[in-house]
């Protein structure tokens, strides 16, 4: 694997609920202070054409974009320190490489993804939709980790996968059980990533952080949820079982107050010792 920076990794991953207003709220800057080799987001909803120059192609970024083909919804984008080898849009899927859910990059031995997870709905078709890319993107990630194996590579997704894992995930489990993001089936399908024997991949924050409530990446602006930290956890870095061994820190960079808040997300910054 390359050397960065001191033989240091670092991906931050956050859903932006929007960069254009992100941009205007707080995330300008920090960018402009964030340590981050690699920046994952989610939910940009915006053609780059709409963003501002120093927030599009920022100086010392490089940057690709993948928005919906739907205008203001989703889109997912990729900021690296490094100029990427390789850039896939999608995961060969005919209904949802257009949604602006999923862009991934190849950089000196590491694969790295920002992925926005349908959140779905329960009795409509939103969730029907949600169970359509569970199933096909699954497949890309047994196929992913096979591929990257073979060139000696290792992979991390990192994203918005709108479900929480366990009832340590949620502050609120008990009235979620029925609701999207939490279902058994949802929880299941997050199994089987996570399965050795199956997909095979690793929930990096929850290893270094076993026995944690939490941390909650997401909080809903309704009532006092941020303060009370009434949250989910559904923000996460799912990387393959060589690179997740070399994490040594994760942190949810969660806002000092309510007020100082540029998303409902908070980022979530991995530091892997390569």
């Amino acid at each position: 694997m390359c050397r960065y920076r001191s033989r240091v990794l670092t991906v931050t991953s956050v859903n932006v609920n929007g960069l254009r207003a992100a941009a205007k709220k707080g995330f300008v800057e920090w960018l402009a202070g964030t340590s981050a080799d690699v920046l994952c987001l989610q939910e940009v909803r915006a053609e780059p054409q709409q963003l501002p120059e120093h927030v599009r192609t920022p100086d010392g970024w490089h940057v690709v974009h993948a928005p919906a083909a739907a205008k203001g919804r989703a889109g997912v984008s990729l900021y690296t320190r490094r100029e990427p080898e390789r850039i896939q849009v999608g995961f060969a899927s005919e209904e949802f490489d257009t949604s602006g859910r999923y862009v991934e990059v190849d950089l000196p031995g590491v694969t790295v993804a920002s992925l926005y997870l349908p959140s779905g709905e329960v009795g409509t078709e939103r969730q029907d939709e949600k169970l359509r890319f569970m199933d096909e993107f699954l497949a890309h990630l047994k196929s992913l980790r096979v591929r990257a194996a073979a060139d000696g590579r290792e992979v991390v997704v990192c994203g918005d996968w709108n479900i929480a894992h366990q009832r340590a995930d949620l502050k609120n489990w008990r009235g979620n059980t029925k609701n999207s993001g939490f279902l058994p089936e949802e929880r299941d399908w997050l199994g089987r990533v996570f399965d050795a024997a199956d997909g095979g991949y690793v929930d990096v924050v929850r290893s270094l952080h076993p026995d944690a409530e939490g941390p909650y990446t997401w909080w809903s602006y309704r009532g006092r949820a941020f303060d009370n930290d009434t949250g989910w956890r559904i923000d996460l870095a799912v990387a393959t079982p060589g690179l997740a061994a070399r994490a040594v820190k994760a942190v949810v960079e969660r806002a000092a107050s309510h007020e100082e808040r540029w998303s409902d997300h908070a980022p979530v910054t991995v530091v892997y010792d390569l």
